[in-house]
């Protein structure tokens, strides 16, 4: 599928803030399954290029003003072609250990709750387990928008039984490593016919032996098609954030988000 991609991120600063730098996590990595045909990332205008690439693979890059700023616009956009590999991730160059995703954050450490949903899918075969996972996940948190926030945990949202696309990948990642299987939190774009239109959609990824990396999307009840576009990932939401920032400001800060993906 070829799909066309706009991510703006809008900060606005009231008054203006003295110094501010920018740590970029968007530039959608190149493997089997996913080419860049066009991209291009812009700071006020300015275009960024990678800095260095990762050890998952992925580019990233620093921006730092040069003066005051009271407004600063992340730009990303540009045409992705991507194509089915039933949520198989085939020749991305990552160099990271899988084991280094059974490590627990504060967003992702189980309860026992959590155990409890793991273990009532476990089983031998690790694929359809964790193809169980993904819809025991889904079962027991409602989509819900606007009754978590960006720190809500896992067992938090578990317990509450409702929350967005973020909630769902951290349960399953949560799930996921309380039975010793590598899991690991994704940013990316989806096509607008699935839930996440007008933001980026997070999902999740677990280490399958003999396969590798494998997306689970819990909020959607399926692995990754060629509707979505891979941009980052990281232990959990807050490591695998696409834009983060340092500012020195004593005032007020406005944050806006806004994604466009249309098929062409």
């Amino acid at each position: 599928m070829r799909l066309a991609v706009r991510h703006i991120t809008r900060y606005a600063y009231a008054p203006p803030v003295a110094r501010a730098a920018l740590r970029l996590r968007l530039f959608p990595p190149r493997f089997k399954t996913q080419a860049l045909n066009e991209w291009r990332v812009s700071v006020n205008g300015e275009t960024i290029e990678p800095m260095f690439t990762n050890g998952l693979g992925e580019g990233e890059a620093v921006w730092a003003s040069a003066g005051p700023q009271s407004a600063i616009e992340v730009m990303a956009e540009g045409v992705v072609e991507v194509d089915d590999s039933a949520g198989v991730v085939r020749g991305l160059s990552d160099v990271t250990r899988p084991a280094m995703f059974l490590r627990e954050t504060h967003l992702t450490k189980p309860d026992e709750a959590i155990r409890a949903l793991a273990q009532s899918v476990a089983n031998d075969e690790a694929l359809a387990m964790l193809h169980a996972l993904s819809n025991a996940v889904r079962d027991a948190v409602e989509y819900t928008s606007a009754v978590t926030k960006h720190d809500t945990r896992a067992c938090e949202a578990l317990a509450q039984g409702a929350g967005v696309c973020q909630d769902h990948a951290h349960v399953f990642i949560a799930a996921a490593r309380s039975i010793g299987v590598p899991a690991r939190y994704v940013v990316g774009y989806i096509a607008p016919r699935f839930e996440g239109l007008h933001e980026t959609h997070a999902w999740a990824e677990a280490y399958v032996t003999d396969l590798g990396w494998v997306g689970f999307d819990p909020a959607n009840r399926q692995s990754p098609t060629d509707a979505y576009i891979r941009l980052c990932a990281g232990l959990d939401a807050s490591d695998a954030a696409p834009v983060r920032g340092a500012v020195s400001m004593s005032g007020d800060e406005a944050l806006n988000v806004h994604v466009e993906v249309a098929q062409q």
